[in-house]
């Protein structure tokens, strides 16, 4: 059985261009992976970014890992599409992949 709060992850991840699922926000980050993470998709130019701090939302975090089976933060989405954590999002970064798809997503 999914988790009751799967339906509110899918809804965020689509809200906007792009999501981050991250310990912290954007401005204050409370993690390295979440902070490179941000930093990584600024450069890339992202602009419109819904940010949740899973760390002041438990069960939030709960539906996350359900949601896309993966067990760690940050967790970013592309267009809805959920994308990984910071090292795949770097990686796409220093091949251009990135930026090419955030070119797409607006």
């Amino acid at each position: 059985m999914s988790h009751p709060l799967r339906s509110k992850v899918e809804e965020i991840s689509k809200s906007k261009p792009v999501a981050i699922f991250m310990k912290g926000t954007p401005d204050f980050p409370a993690c390295g992976f979440s902070s490179r993470a941000v930093q990584v998709l600024k450069a890339a130019g992202a602009k419109d970014i819904a940010s949740v701090d899973v760390l002041s939302d438990d069960p939030l975090w709960d539906a996350l890992e359900d949601f896309t089976q993966w067990p760690t933060v940050p967790q970013i989405f592309i267009g809805g599409q959920f994308i990984g954590g910071c090292d795949i999002v770097t990686e796409m970064f220093e091949r251009g992949e990135l930026q090419k798809m955030l070119a797409g997503s607006k």
